[in-house]
């Protein structure tokens, strides 16, 4: 295959159409000064040694040179290594369970933990598969389409949490049959859904679907995590999560439904403990399927090959300095030669300083590619950043920078990576895949609206990109499932608040009205016990009184009866 890695230095051929016609009217401004001296045979035999073919293959030949010189300075590139490779594959998606009972811990670290354990050794035994995630509890949702991107599987992968679905439970069923719409259309080719659950299937359906899916050429594996005896389940502050009566939740694993989910998927039931056994009877079941054979032509890497184009130009420019413009060369045109020598000299050592420039960050970008090849990111990433600091205009050192730091989780630096690759990558079909790396690190962290910009400008560049555009309905779906959630909280936030206030406004009015009570019943007693003591007051006056009015009488009655004696002296 062969490339320019910067076309963009084509664009200079224009100037060779342009030198072209300049010459032309040159030529002809020539000519008409020399019929000012007199006929054009009499002044061609007055200048007997001038050629009159010599000046055009001259210029011809500078011409040539140029032209390769341009495409020299493009970079002209082809694959160093053909193979043509018979890979071999299978698809897989993998069903989560997310649901709380996952936080047992019966299973080491825990369920939901041990589970992503198995995915990630699973990943890392696949070559040449194609493997998406699902996660499901009371709903399901496509957490990673199918894909072969193993690095993307496993960010995804780490980011799985029981907080990712609000409704609660574990549908099985849903699972399983948006699984099985989620494979490629090829044929021939093995398809397996794993689903891994502790099985507490509180929604039915999951015989039917499994059914479903055999009928359409797939497999049905389950994991079965956890312990049939239960486990509580801890609410992560130190205490387990409780029933509406009081009592600790037990969670155990369902084998029995576990099993006839597997029997009616055509699979088989796989129990998951704290140890590797389950790994390898998947692995083992795995290779049982058909794998697609497929031809392809690999070019594993590019070569520079401006070094031929140079030597051209150099021969080039050697056989214009040999040939003169006068007929007899043996006696004249000795200091032309001279100053022809400089320019040479000039041209040599402009194409040297290009091609060490060239060939010292492509060397570092080849061996970053090694070391990424190998898994060595850290390693990688160190090799990308001396490229980038010798030729900081490298779209391709910069674009494998950001899929080295994408290597290592480091989000935030790859998408400022790719943002500088897309800036200056002039190859569309590299531009687009700059910017749907972009999308994937946005998606996995949620981010969908930056997510589906990136989505929208990868497919402008190219359209014919079916997996960017399935990630870019993927997420604006997801997008539209965490506004409705969020409008769902907001809303059951404003009526508890609503209720809240409602029941604080009905405790207040019940407590004025309790309060008016009381006083009432204050005032009334206090009525009635002020009533009580004036008519005892009443009483005891008239009591006092009539006690004083017979003692009056008596005392009246005990007095003699006197006569008044008027003497007369």
């Amino acid at each position: 295959m062969f490339r320019f890695e910067d076309p963009i230095y084509l664009y200079a051929l224009a100037l060779i159409p342009l030198l072209a016609v300049l010459r032309f009217l040159l030529i002809r401004q020539q000519k008409k000064r020399l019929l000012k001296f007199g006929d054009r045979e009499l002044v061609r035999q007055l200048m007997p040694d001038v050629s009159r073919f010599r000046p055009l293959v001259k210029f011809c030949l500078l011409l040539t040179a140029l032209a390769l010189l341009i495409v020299m300075i493009a970079r002209p590139q082809f694959g160093t290594k053909i193979n043509h490779e018979k890979r071999t594959g299978i698809e897989t998606i993998i069903a989560l369970d997310v649901s709380n009972s996952m936080l047992a811990e019966d299973v080491a670290p825990s369920r939901l933990d041990r589970s992503k354990m198995m995915v990630e050794n699973l990943v890392d035994n696949f070559t040449n598969d194609k493997i998406g995630l699902i996660v499901f509890a009371g709903d399901a949702f496509i957490q990673l389409p199918i894909t072969s991107d193993y690095v993307s599987a496993k960010m995804f992968l780490s980011n799985i949490s029981p907080s990712m679905i609000s409704i609660q439970g574990t549908d099985i069923a849903k699972a399983i049959s948006m699984a099985s719409h989620s494979f490629t259309q090829q044929e021939g080719v093995g398809k397996a859904i794993i689903v891994i659950t502790d099985g507490e299937d509180h929604e039915g359906g999951a015989l039917e679907a499994a059914k479903e899916a055999k009928d359409k050429g797939m497999r049905v594996y389950i994991l079965g995590v956890g312990s049939t005896k239960g486990a509580p389940i801890p609410t992560g502050n130190g205490d387990y999560m409780k029933d509406n009566t009081g009592q600790t939740v037990m969670t155990g694993l369902n084998e029995q439904m576990c099993r006839e989910i597997a029997q009616a998927g055509g699979g088989a039931y796989i129990h998951v403990e704290n140890n590797s056994n389950a790994q390898d009877q998947l692995d083992q079941e795995l290779n049982k399927l058909a794998k697609k054979e497929i031809e392809s032509t690999v070019y594993s890497d590019y070569d520079e090959q401006f070094q031929a184009v140079g030597i051209i130009v150099l021969l080039l420019l050697i056989i214009e300095i040999c040939i003169l413009d006068i007929k007899n060369p043996m006696l004249k045109n000795i200091s032309l030669f001279k100053r022809k020598q400089k320019v040479v000299t000039l041209l040599l050592t402009l194409l040297v300083s290009t091609m060490i420039q060239a060939q010292t960050d492509r060397l570092l970008v080849r061996q970053g590619n090694k070391q990424f090849r190998a898994g060595n990111y850290a390693e990688a990433e160190v090799s990308y950043r001396k490229a980038v600091e010798k030729n900081p205009q490298n779209a391709q050192a910069l674009y494998n920078l950001g899929n080295a730091l994408l290597g290592q989780r480091k989000d935030s630096a790859a998408v400022s990576q790719f943002e500088q690759a897309a800036k200056l990558e002039t190859n569309p079909i590299r531009k687009s895949q700059a910017f749907h790396n972009i999308g994937v690190v946005c998606q996995g962290q949620k981010q969908f609206a930056q997510a589906i910009e990136a989505y929208k400008e990868s497919l402008r560049n190219n359209p014919a990109d079916d997996e960017t555009r399935y990630n870019l309905e993927l997420c604006k779906r997801q997008q539209k499932q965490q506004q409705d959630q969020q409008n769902q909280q907001n809303k059951d936030n404003k009526d508890n608040k609503d209720q809240k206030d409602k029941k604080d406004q009905q405790k207040q009015d019940q407590d004025k009205k309790d309060q008016q009570k009381q006083d009432q019943q204050q005032q009334q007693q206090n009525k009635q016990q002020m009533s009580k003591e004036n008519a005892e007051q009443m009483l005891n006056a008239a009591i006092q009184e009539e006690k004083q009015t017979q003692e009056r009488m008596k005392k009246a009655q005990q007095q003699p009866n006197r006569r008044s004696l008027q003497k007369n002296w």
